[in-house]
């Protein structure tokens, strides 16, 4: 049972104003609000005045936002009003409002409040724009003041795990935040533009799926009372929009949520955003080089430049993209040549003579994975495309013709961490069907690297599906890059947090899944072979 929070006594002070206010009949939370300017509207309009010379007429404005610094000097009070778009100063005395006015908006207006003001545009002698308020009203008392900046002494703020829990309160004190949501925004918007003007159809495929798949990833599970049914948030939109390439759809995309039941770090987050597409009669060298071009746009439109800072480099996406096999990546950095060790116990023995430990009961191709993860990725800073993946962690690409065990698949890396997957996908149906089954047979029922499989995919297949790849990317770790933050916390609105007070569980990851799910074997993330 919840119990009501006990109220400091600068808010016992501010909830006493909310209480003398409703006194005098003044609604503290008022339900209209009259803004005419938004604060860059109205200095805006007011250059333009002066710029318009003396027989310009005055600039009446009645503006609101934010209260965020006042300044009484005897007879006059100086204020600034802050909204979404900038700042603006208020210039109140007693010559306008008059003694009493005056008085009370000294007394009842606290910084964080919400106030309206009405009044003429004038420059201060300092130089500033400035309102000359006439008349003022109260759109919302703050019972709670905000925290200080971050960076100033003593914040509470200081500990960036407070600002992710109220990320409302980290908002409203911290402009550069807001920033990062913004560019967000414009990132998602760019691709969109790319994608559409290219032919591709925006499309909205299930989130509560009957059968998970697309990925390697633990999902959540929930149950369906009508229906009788057990069902997963989705862990990828992969299976449902090639179902639309069969249904004479050449070009779709997807931007929207993913969910995954597996560990959190710096760049997981148990939901998350993702752009899927899939391309007709394309390979995945065909979308290394759409690719390329699509995110070379998108730096454009968002950034204005191709080149941009991300924790002590500079990330060139103008330069030429370096593209190198998985065997050439792993061999330049650890010495090993996996194509004279195509078991597992020879790969292992290799390792180990190097001195390193590699987690315990991998496939080959799984050991592989961790290997590019731990020796190659971090080091992969300008965008890198690496190709040719094995086949038993990449059950739904294509193999290449001279080498049944290496598929067509490729990840891009940058600023040392994966951004995006791409397949060219598997479309025959007897393949893909040996496939699943022989993930049954190869992985356990609680590896999360295998795959259900899907009967109603494989019904699809056998009515056709045309030649075509298909690419995945993390719309936050996109946003992480561009917006040169190390956390994948800072770029999601509402990150997931522990309850306040839980420390970590002691038990096994596998304690904590769901019965009904398959369970990790770590509680840390699994190796991505999905899209994204």
């Amino acid at each position: 049972m919840s119990t009501r929070r006990e109220y400091s006594a600068l808010e016992r002070e501010r909830l006493q104003k909310i209480e003398r206010l409703r006194e005098m009949g003044i609604e503290p939370y008022p339900n209209r609000a009259a803004r005419t300017h938004t604060t860059r509207q109205a200095v805006e309009a007011f250059v333009q005045a002066e710029q318009a010379g003396p027989e310009a007429p005055p600039v009446q404005a009645t503006v609101a936002g934010r209260l965020r610094s006042m300044r009484q000097m005897g007879k006059i009070t100086f204020a600034h009003i802050e909204d979404e778009h900038g700042r603006l100063q208020l210039f109140l005395r007693v010559n306008d409002l008059g003694k009493e006015r005056l008085k009370f908006f000294n007394k009842f207006f606290d910084i964080g409040d919400f106030v309206q003001a009405q009044g003429e545009m004038f420059r201060t002698r300092t130089g500033e724009p400035t309102l000359r308020v006439v008349d003022f009203k109260m759109l919302a008392k703050a019972i709670t003041p905000l925290p200080a900046d971050k960076k100033a002494r003593h914040s509470p703020f200081s500990d960036p795990e407070l600002r992710y829990r109220q990320r409302y309160a980290d908002l409203a004190v911290h402009p550069e935040v807001r920033q990062i949501f913004r560019t967000r925004a414009a990132i998602v918007r760019a691709l969109r533009a790319f994608l559409d003007r290219h032919g591709f159809l925006e499309v909205e495929t299930p989130i509560l799926q009957p059968i998970y798949g697309g990925a390697a990833a633990r999902p959540f599970v929930t149950y369906h009372n009508q229906l009788k049914q057990r069902l997963y948030l989705r862990i990828s939109f992969e299976l449902y929009l090639k179902r639309l390439l069969v249904g004479m759809f050449e070009r779709v995309y997807e931007i929207g949520r993913d969910f995954r039941n597996e560990g959190i770090s710096f760049k997981h987050n148990p939901e998350f955003t993702q752009l899927e597409f899939y391309m007709a009669y394309a390979d995945y060298f065909t979308l290394m080089d759409f690719v390329e071009a699509m995110l070379r746009e998108v730096a454009d439109q968002v950034l204005g430049t191709r080149q941009f800072p991300y924790q002590g480099h500079t990330i060139d996406l103008a330069q030429p993209w370096r593209r190198v096999t998985m065997r050439d990546a792993l061999l330049d950095a650890t010495g090993i040549d996996i194509r004279q060790h195509r078991t597992l116990e020879s790969l292992t023995a290799a390792l180990q003579a190097q001195g390193h430990e590699p987690p315990p009961k991998p496939s080959w191709g799984k050991l592989l994975d961790w290997m590019l993860s731990t020796f190659v990725e971090p080091h992969l800073i300008q965008p890198t495309f690496v190709y040719d993946y094995p086949r038993d962690i990449s059950p739904l690409a294509k193999s290449k013709p001279d080498d049944p065990q290496t598929v067509e698949r490729f990840e891009l890396f940058m600023g040392g961490m994966e951004l995006g997957n791409a397949f060219t996908e598997l479309n025959d149906p007897l393949d893909q069907e040996a496939r699943f089954l022989e993930q049954g047979r190869t992985y356990a029922e609680d590896d999360e690297e295998r795959h259900p499989l899907d009967e109603d995919y494989l019904q699809a297949l056998r009515y056709g599906m045309p030649p075509n790849a298909g690419f995945g990317m993390g719309i936050d770790r996109l946003t992480m890059l561009f917006t040169n933050q190390r956390s994948i916390r800072e770029v999601i609105l509402f990150p997931h947090l522990r309850a306040k007070g839980e420390a970590p569980a002691a038990a096994s990851p596998k304690a904590a899944a769901p019965s009904t799910s398959p369970s990790s074997p770590s509680g840390s993330p699994a190796p991505f072979s999905e899209k994204g």
